[in-house]
């Protein structure tokens, strides 16, 4: 079955837009991680070192890999130089105690979104090998990561994207059911109430420049549930680089929402519960009328005195989902 598609299916160049997804998984060893792609999507493999094997495939390249750093540098590094005995000894220590602790991650290439369908069957796969997901042990943080290419890069329609994203956040929260372990983590905290209500006010509507200034000031970090660091370097990477630092920060025209679970190992779960979550973003962002009203409760809802707990948000906002 395909994934529904959103209303608008096209950049502004007339292009259709594409989606990367980062799944983080655990229970298969890395080359059979790999090969299971190959074979599902009749791909080809392109091992780069122990923990890094590029699959391609006719759809382009997919990627597995060990999600640590690290290794992985050292490992390219004993490629051109091959390591002493003690330091391969500990090397080999060293990832087989990261592949214990530290999630596998598969990297799709950006995919059309027509396209997102050969996904389904891919993760199906992947669970009947073995896959295992966050809910498997208690300190898999392991998430689902979507890199949807906006329909266009100015401000405008970031802006239109990001306070529908902030005013969904809390229902987002809930329809992914998020674990403990995701939740205390670093890598998904949400953005702050103060910064929040400034964005969705009626009247913010910076051009970008003033815009990334803002957001690097107050979210200096990759670790958001939505992260606009790869769209803010692809209009101006030094400012982005000068506040954060990260060389892990890899400019492009997408946004990389980072929320959902990776329930990989669910036989109820598929790409699809995440891509829907998200679809309610896309269709908000694109009904300017719809989405002022709810920037305008949303505010309201900010600034009045009694706990949220009371009331919750994210029940007050499923009147205005589609």
């Amino acid at each position: 079955m395909a994934l529904s598609l959103p209303e608008h299916c096209l950049t502004a160049e007339g292009v259709e837009r594409r989606l990367g997804v980062e799944l983080e998984l655990n229970g298969l060893p890395l080359p059979r991680l790999a090969g299971l792609v190959a074979e599902q999507l009749g791909g080809t493999l392109q091992p780069q070192s122990e923990y890094e094997i590029d699959i391609e495939t006719p759809l382009g390249t997919f990627r597995a890999e060990l999600d640590f750093d690290y290794l992985k540098r050292l490992a390219r590094e004993q490629l051109k130089q091959p390591p002493g005995e003690l330091e391969l000894a500990a090397t080999e220590l060293l990832g087989t105690l990261a592949f214990q602790l530290v999630p596998l991650e598969l990297i799709s290439p950006p995919l059309p979104l027509s396209q997102l369908v050969c996904l389904t069957p891919l993760f199906e796969r992947l669970r009947l090998a073995g896959a295992k997901g966050t809910r498997h042990a208690l300190h898999y943080a392991f998430g689902l990561h979507l890199n949807p290419e906006l329909p266009d890069t100015d401000s405008h329609t970031l802006l239109r994207y990001f306070k529908a994203y902030l005013c969904l956040h809390d229902w987002l929260e809930e329809h992914e059911d998020i674990v403990a372990a995701r939740k205390v983590s670093p890598y998904i905290r949400a953005f702050g109430k103060e910064y929040s209500r400034r964005v969705i006010d009626v009247h913010y509507w910076p051009a970008l420049p003033a815009f990334s200034a803002d957001y690097l000031l107050a979210n200096p970090s990759r670790n958001r549930s939505l992260d606009l660091l790869p769209l803010l370097a692809w209009h101006d990477e030094a400012q982005v680089q000068r506040a954060v630092q990260d060389d892990k920060v890899n400019k492009r025209p997408t946004l990389h929402y980072r929320l959902p679970n990776s329930d990989i190992d669910n036989p109820n779960w598929s790409l699809d519960h995440a891509w829907r979550g998200w679809l309610q973003v896309e269709s908000l962002a694109n009904d300017e009328h719809r989405l002022a009203q709810v920037c305008q409760h949303y505010a309201a809802h900010l600034d009045q005195l009694t706990p949220d707990f009371l009331n919750p948000w994210k029940y007050k906002v499923i009147q205005w989902l589609r």
